[in-house]
């Protein structure tokens, strides 16, 4: 099993990778992952704000934040990427979160493609709460078909600018693969997964049933949302996860 680390005050463990964000989080024992889905995307500093105020009423320490699902207007440059994570980790930081370059928060970032937000903001968080005899829980965050922490995305991205079937089938695999490696450190599987989503704007009905199928991903359906990933030239994005307790707060 992959490796694991316990964030400080937190109530979870993560699995290590890049700066920008971990591959996933689970709960350790004693806790329950919950999330929070806004009715509407609330931008991000607002959306901070929002976070602290419901995880501080419910008796958590901010360091209990544990995973965000974002909304962009459209897809970075590279250097844009960059800079908007470093927005991002500022209030890590200061929040506790993040410390010495290393970031426990699993997180997704994609771009809808009908009625885009106007500027980047979170869509649904999720937090460690207690709970005792609770069964385990863990968020895995979204992965596109490229290779993180390994230099730009482009020399490292599946078949780069090819949307063909074929093309579309190797980066559905590849992300697939990803994603049962992230949960494998979390002892998890599809099996176990209470929601699966998946981000793209490319047709991909017919992976539904011979990969994703196959593999068991539609144990419990799959939300597609028509959204991109958040790079320009990323066509294929999928997070997953296994919570037990979720609600939707009205904006």
């Amino acid at each position: 099993m992959i490796d694991t680390v316990e964030a400080a005050n937190s109530g979870y463990r993560y699995m290590p990778g890049v700066t920008q964000y971990s591959c996933g989080v689970g709960a350790l024992p004693g806790f329950t992952l919950q999330r929070v889905r806004f009715s509407r995307v609330v931008p991000l500093k607002q959306g901070f704000a929002m976070i602290a105020d419901i995880v501080g009423k419910a008796g958590r320490p901010l360091t209990s934040f544990a995973a965000c699902e974002l909304r962009s207007p459209a897809p970075f440059t590279e250097q844009g990427f960059k800079d908007f994570n470093e927005i991002y980790i500022k209030t890590l930081i200061d929040w506790g979160v993040m410390k010495d370059g290393v970031n426990p928060i699993a997180r997704s970032n994609v771009c809808p493609k009908l009625d885009p937000p106007s500027e980047p903001g979170f869509h649904a968080f999720t937090f460690a709460v207690a709970a005792d005899d609770a069964p385990e829980s863990f968020v895995v965050a979204g992965s596109g078909e490229s290779a993180e922490g390994k230099g730009d995305y482009r020399d490292n991205t599946v078949c780069l600018g090819d949307v063909s079937p074929p093309a579309m089938l190797a980066k559905a695999k590849w992300v697939l693969d990803e994603m049962e490696r992230r949960m494998s450190a979390f002892s998890g599987s599809w099996s176990q997964t209470t929601a699966v989503q998946l981000y793209t704007v490319r047709d991909v009905y017919a992976l539904l049933e011979s990969e994703l199928g196959r593999r068991g991903v539609l144990r419990n359906g799959v939300t597609w949302h028509f959204n991109r990933p958040p790079v320009v030239d990323l066509e294929y994005e999928m997070d997953c996860r296994r919570v037990h307790l979720e609600r939707v707060v009205e904006v």
